[in-house]
């Protein structure tokens, strides 16, 4: 089945408000369980400033590995449409069925917009979208030149820089990649402006054109409202121990993510520290691998698995330090997980290598930086902060003043708002 669903027009007889396109082939709506909210809420919050919001996006649900009903209620009577354009999906997080199904995607919101500016030539005054995908992301700059309209793409990670972390084969990997990156460059070409997750992301672009653009950078963030409401919602179901001192992990088990170092300083720290116990929420394809190392070392280790959103929240509640584990190599700089880390006013160990994340946890004072992949510094640390509830209490009350300042959606994205104002 190929094309794409679009619902009604709500607006007809209406005087026209500026309409903008916000594409992503990754978001959590309706009634969903899991996903990104970052792409819903900007549209959202453009509803609000009173644009006309058209949400683009696969029919696929990323994290579900399934097709969306897209005849559901849920998708509808919202402040902003819903369109959905199909994609064939894929099974695994990298491989060729995914790079095929994207380009699928990126062929039917082509078609999409054609049809779009073939009906009214006036159809978008501009198109925000993510990238990656990067074929998808071209498809908008390529629209959005063609018919004379600013585009600003919003950039959440770097391919083909992130595949590297599971396949680097000299020349081979080059060769294969070589797409991703020719993408990249045909969109950071045609950009009127580029919002980037960290300040990293954001000059992106400047890698692959000479001359300046306008450039803001929006940290993915969180709504605090929900963190805390769902945190106390579901506070009843953490079951803590008395005198346990719980170090949290929560996200992907996978190549990027450090945990098997993790484990070794939970170890290490332990013998210092009995009460030191480490909670790992979420999976992922090495979460097998880790759960059996853990099992022969005899780690202080829980692997919760998967948990949703409010219940995540109880458990960084309920915690008492965070970790960023990043593995040497890993081109991550502010993660999606960062603000959710911060709302539970706690103080994090960081292993990223970002100097722009490592900086800001030095400056702003909410945590400490340790070498990745060295089990020994960052067990020194633990017990560091574990035997320490004076500065675990400072440090977590600035985690949480960051959070409230630089992370809440509501206050942050006004500054995606005010940018695609500006434009329009």
């Amino acid at each position: 089945m190929e094309g794409y669903y679009t619902y009604p027009e709500s607006t007809v007889g209406a005087p026209r408000r500026k309409r903008i396109a916000v594409v992503t082939q990754g978001v959590k709506l309706g009634d969903e369980t899991r996903g990104y909210t970052r792409f819903r809420f900007v549209a959202q919050a453009l509803a609000k400033a009173g644009f006309d919001v058209d949400l683009i996006t696969s029919t696929f649900q990323h994290w579900d590995k399934a097709q969306r009903d897209t005849t559901l209620a849920c998708y509808k009577g919202l402040p902003y449409r819903i369109q959905f354009v199909y994609e064939p999906g894929y099974k695994r997080n990298l491989d060729l069925a995914r790079i095929n199904s994207h380009r699928v995607l990126a062929g039917n919101l082509r078609r999409f917009f054609q049809d779009r500016f073939a009906n009214n030539p006036t159809a978008y005054d501009l198109i925000y979208s993510e990238i990656p995908p990067n074929d998808m992301a071209r498809t908008c700059a390529e629209i959005a030149h063609e018919n004379g309209i600013p585009y600003i793409p919003d950039i959440n990670d770097l391919w083909p820089e992130a595949m590297r972390m599971a396949v680097d084969v000299p020349i081979l990997s080059d060769i294969a990649f070589s797409p991703f990156a020719r993408d990249a460059k045909k969109t950071y070409d045609l950009i009127a402006a580029a919002v980037g997750t960290s300040d990293e992301y954001a000059n992106q672009p400047s890698k692959y054109r000479d001359d300046n653009y306008r450039r803001i950078t929006v940290y993915v963030g969180n709504e605090l409202e929900k963190f805390d409401t769902g945190a106390v919602a579901q506070a009843d179901a953490i079951e803590k121990s008395d005198g346990e001192l719980w170090v949290i992990y929560a996200g992907t088990l996978g190549a990027s993510y450090d945990i098997a170092t993790l484990i070794d300083a939970a170890v290490i720290a332990a013998q210092e520290n009995p009460s030191i116990r480490v909670k790992i929420l979420g999976d992922g394809p090495d979460r097998a691998k880790l759960e059996e190392q853990a099992a022969r070392l005899n780690a202080p280790v829980d692997f919760v698995g998967y948990a949703p959103y409010e219940l995540m929240a109880a458990y960084l509640k309920a915690s008492d330090i965070t970790v960023n584990s990043l593995v040497k190599s890993a081109p991550q700089s502010i993660i999606t997980k960062i603000g959710d880390y911060l709302a539970a006013g706690i103080p994090m160990i960081n292993t990223g290598s970002s100097p722009e994340f490592r900086a800001k946890v030095e400056e702003d004072g909410f945590g400490i930086n340790v070498e990745a992949e060295n089990a020994e510094a960052l067990a020194k640390a633990l017990v560091e902060l574990a035997n320490d509830d004076e500065h675990r209490r400072s440090m977590g009350a600035i985690a949480r003043r960051i959070a409230e300042e630089q992370f809440d959606q509501p206050t942050s994205y006004q500054a995606i708002v005010e940018l695609i104002s500006s434009l329009v």
